[in-house]
């Protein structure tokens, strides 16, 4: 199964390490009330060390290079991709059949056995992620830090080239980029394509030209709205960003080679929700797909009923009364949901969505279309044609689906429990309640404006509230033949039902339609999906994926998106009301769905986590220690200082280069008016005296290294971003609670667990079955007692596709077992000790402590713990010069030590720095925990405590000597 390789390269180093020019973006801002969030972030933050991978580490840019460069890239990248496991044959083959295809590739390539080597194309990268993610916002950023490295001269200043399938995605990027504008600078200023040899010769006064276009309008031939691509060639120096342009395209459609081969000398940007081919999901840069927006908590959970919508097959004969039973079905499930929603309005007026249901159907406008036979039988309910039998036997044959707890997709066999009396005490007066907004049951009405028949809204006689709308392309056939029995009102308002979809006063509770309305529109209101004979292909797979998507979406708090309990552990939620509605939230955050197949949506999903890799958490298997349970593990806590950088004696300087630091003293001394730079870079006179000041007295804040900007505009903004930081200060000392969590999360990708859970709890029960051993002494045989003391083992190997791991039994760890690999790359396991320093710690520690006389029995009492810098919050802030910001520290080991009424945190990082990295880290411990070059005293409890610190570097013998004291070289040393 394919794998995303370009994200596992990228992921093996930091975006923070990359040199000043390419990480010194802003990638949060987007516009005055809008941030990326975090997976955003981290989708523009691959992308752009792909682009730095391929721009400067391969062949470093330069403006007088030839194309012939850019093969060399080419050909670096594909090795690289080789290197990483690429063993599948991704090379496009030639058809002689489709001749024209044929043509078009081998005026461009030249083919070696009949086939065309993928290397060519290998100047791309994809984003697969779910609908409602937000991939507009990513392309949008994405495109301005295009535009800001070709300022910086790091990439070739190729023209940028936006191109999706529908004029609403357009619009859309067009209401993005309008939004962004009016915080960002240079402005984006779009241009369609056919604009392009106008805006090339005369410019663009007012930003940067981007250009847009119908992706499938572009081709070899030209035509009114069809143009020939190679009338716009420019010799493939086009940044191409695609956005959902695979749409209803096979594998060999002319115009995706069309796409690579105008950015043949550039590079292609592809993004999707729905990627099926091998060739996008080798090239992901970063997935965030459906399964890994819910994992992450941003997604409703998922649940596929196994209710079926069979009634509905046009070939199998079903009563009317089977085909009203499993509507009432769904309608029953959206008042189930519904009366929680009310329980969770009592809590807090403003907590999530008004839950609603969308029907989504194969056919609209034939004899017995799906959504006719859908409306008749939600007539038929709403005039209360429907006895007691159907009702009860819908009630019941649901509960004995539900009752066994239904499995979520994607989340490793967590299950949602339904309340069985609230389930069982809904009635049909519940369901006019809170489907139909009505109190009796009545006939229906139809209101629609003249000039708007896409919309048609549904309410009963017996309420002013309508509760169903029907979107269409126009309204159905079989309708306006009907129109005559239905009372008829049209509506007049400037706005449609579906454009207040999402207001709160919206009173619409069912959604119907095809195909029209899956995507270009955003709402956390629906909880029920019902599909009627929609079908399995790749079309309808990816219809699902994108509806779903269009489903998932959760927003408890305003502007907050991610499920609850991800928001309470963030401390993004108020305890009292995170305590108040935890036992009601899973059922609005979670997204049932009916099928006509079961099954085929089952295998939909399937398909889609099978792509990502079947991850199994197994945190379950790990425990805290016994004996850390009673002790105070303290941790430290930190705040915000009052005062910026600027204003605080701090230890850490900007550093900067002895050549640029005498261009910025000209270029200061050059400038007579000062608006200029307050203007320029969105400071104050405050910081702008004091950097006057360093440029005179350079101990203050500058210190002289190797560090280069090669852009004096960067440079003068990293200077006073540096004077603006806000640094942390030490607050208190408090008892580790869940801040070391990484054990919770250790995942598998492994198909069978057993041996390795086995293993497991083996060595997890060691000082159990050692204790049941000796009790047993004297009591069995001699040669017993020997044979069950040689099993008794405090570590076990577990290996996998020759990959090892150790399963270690280590007394004083904050959690059992520890495990660590044996070999440095490990792919199937993760949050495990994997680097070879932090391996060869536990080892030296593991063989000083059978010295009797080691100096750790010396203390009272002691633990340690493994620190995982992507998981755990235990660390020490610290400016970082490589990212010019306040960044956090963690520490590979914390240590708890306690003799008497002395207490000792020690941090322990040994994994062989180079020295300004961690000098730099050292300077930020001793900001909080030194003061005149010995250790701060805390109070805890009585505890004298103090918080030590200590390295080992590539060398001792190289370190500063005002730093030797915090370098270690064997263990003996670190205490």
């Amino acid at each position: 199964m394919a794998k995303p390789l370009l994200q596992k390269i990228v992921e093996d180093f930091r975006f923070e390490d990359l040199p000043s020019s390419w990480n010194s973006f802003d990638i949060e801002k987007f516009s005055k009330n809008k941030k990326l969030w975090d997976y955003q972030q981290d989708a523009v933050k691959n992308a752009i060390k792909v682009l730095y991978k391929y721009y400067e580490d391969f062949v470093d840019y330069s403006e007088t290079e030839s194309n012939e460069v850019n093969q060399t890239r080419k050909e670096r990248l594909w090795q690289l991709y080789l290197d990483n496991g690429l063993n599948e044959d991704i090379d496009i083959r030639l058809d002689r059949r489709k001749r024209n295809i044929c043509n078009l590739l081998t005026d461009y390539y030249s083919p070696q056995n009949n086939k065309v080597s993928y290397q060519n194309f290998i100047n791309r990268m994809c984003f697969w992620m779910a609908t409602g993610s937000g991939k507009s916002l990513v392309i949008v950023k994405l495109i301005h830090n295009l535009i800001e490295l070709i300022r910086r001269n790091e990439i070739p200043p190729c023209d940028i080239l936006f191109l999706t399938h529908r004029d609403d995605l357009i619009l859309q990027l067009r209401k993005h980029v309008v939004e962004f504008n009016t915080v960002n600078e240079p402005h984006i200023i779009l241009h369609e394509l056919k604009e392009y040899p106008e805006v090339k010769r005369h410019g663009d006064l007012f930003g940067i030209p981007v250009f847009y276009y119908r992706s499938d309008n572009l081709s070899d031939e030209q035509f009114e709205k069809i143009i020939d691509f190679k009338n716009y060639d420019n010799e493939g120096k086009w940044y191409i960003f695609l956005d959902e342009a695979h749409k209803g395209d096979r594998e060999d459609s002319k115009r995706q080679h069309i796409y690579s081969i105008i950015s043949r000398n550039g590079f292609l940007f592809n993004s999707s929700a729905t990627f099926t081919d091998i060739r996008d999901i080798i090239t992901c840069a970063y997935e965030f797909n459906l399964s890994s927006f819910i994992n992450a908590g941003y997604g409703k959970h998922i649940a596929i009923l196994k209710q079926e919508m069979r009634a509905f097959r046009d070939n199998e004969d079903y009563s009317g009364e089977e085909k009203q039973k499993i509507v009432l079905k769904s309608l029953i499930i959206l008042t189930y949901v519904k009366k929680f929603y009310e329980k969770i309005k009592k809590v807090k007026d403003d907590l999530y969505h008004n839950p609603m249901m969308l029907t989504l159907v194969n056919s609209v406008n034939v004899e017995d279309a799906d959504l006719k036979l859908f409306f008749r039988e939600l007539e038929r309910i709403g005039k209360g044609e429907i006895t007691d039998d159907v009702f009860n036997t819908a009630i019941d044959e649901l509960w004995q689906e539900i009752k066994e707890q239904p499995e979520l997709m994607f989340e490793d066999g967590e299950r949602i429990k339904f309340n069985e009396s609230v389930f069982k005490g809904i009635t049909p007066k519940d369901i006019l309640k809170y489907v139909y907004n009505s109190k009796t049951f009545g006939a229906i009405e139809v209101s629609f404006r003249p000039s708007d028949r896409k919309q048609v809204a549904f309410k009963l006689a017996t309420t002013n509230r309508h509760f169903a709308l029907m979107k269409t392309g126009d309204m159905p056939n079989w309708l306006k033949n009907e129109l005559s029995r239905f009372q008829v009102n049209h509506r007049f308002e400037e706005e449609g039902f579906f454009e207040t979809l999402n207001r709160e006063d919206s009173d619409i509770n069912i959604l119907m339609g095809s195909r029209a309305f899956y995507e270009g529109w955003d709402s956390n209101r629906p909880n029920v999906i019902n599909y009627i004979n929609i079908g399995i292909g790749e079309d309808a797979r990816k219809f699902i994926l994108q509806s779903i998507g269009r489903g998932v979406r959760i927003e408890p708090i305003k502007n907050k998106r991610k499920r609850a309990l991800s928001l309470y552990n963030a401390k993004e939620l108020d305890e009292t009301i995170f305590n108040n509605i935890k036992n009601k939230v899973k059922t609005i955050e979670t997204l049932f769905i009916f099928g006509t197949n079961r099954q085929a949506l089952q295998e939909i999903l399937t398909r889609l986590k099978e792509q990502k890799g079947t991850e199994i958490t197994i945190g379950h298997l790990f425990t805290v220690n016994p004996n850390c349970q009673q002790l105070p593990l303290l941790i430290p806590v930190y705040k915000e200082s009052a005062q910026p950088i600027y204003k605080k004696d701090i230890k850490t300087k900007f550093e900067i280069n002895q050549d640029e630091l005498a261009l910025l003293e000209s270029f200061i001394n050059y400038l007579e008016d000062d608006r200029i730079l307050l203007m320029r870079y969105n400071t104050d006179l405050e910081k702008l005296k004091v950097l006057k000041e360093s440029l005179q007295n350079q101990d203050h804040f500058l210190v002289v290294t190797d560090k280069k900007y090669k852009n004096l505009d960067i440079l003068l903004q990293r200077i006073f971003d540096y004077l603006g930081y806000i640094p942390k200060e030490f607050e208190r000392l408090k008892e580790l609670e869940k801040e070391i969590r990484h054990f919770e999360n250790i995942k598998v990708e492994l198909t069978d667990i057993t041996d390795l859970q086995n293993k497991i709890n083996m060595i997890k029960d060691f000082p159990r079955l050692k204790h049941e051993l000796s009790n047993l002494y004297g009591k069995i045989s001699p040669d017993e007692y020997t044979t069950r003391a040689q099993r008794l083992k405090d570590e076990e190997t577990f290996e996998t596709n020759n990959k090892r791991i150790k399963i270690k039994y280590i007394a004083n760890h904050y959690y059992l077992p520890l495990i660590m690999s044996v070999d440095e790359k490990i792919a199937y396991i993760k949050h495990i000790i994997t680097v070879g320093s932090e391996r060869r710690f536990i080892e030296d520690l593991e063989k000083y402590l059978n010295d009797s006389k080691n100096k750790f029995n010396q203390f009272d009492w002691w633990m340690f713990s493994k620190i995982d810098a992507s998981l755990d919050q235990v660390f020490i802030p610290y400016y970082n010069p490589k990212t010019n910001r306040i960044d956090s520290f963690y520490p590979d080991f914390i240590f708890w030590l306690k003799r008497d009424n002395d207490y000792i945190i020690l941090f322990v990082d040994p994994k062989g720095t180079e020295h300004t990295a961690y000098l730099r880290k050292i300077d930020g411990y001793k900001e909080l925990f030194e003061a005149n070059g010995s250790e701060k005293q805390f109070s805890y409890n009585g505890y004298k405590v103090k918080v030590s610190a200590k390295i080992r570097p590539d060398d001792v013998a190289k370190v500063p000597q005002e730093y030797r004291k915090y370098a270690f070289d064997n263990v003996q040393d670190i205490l």
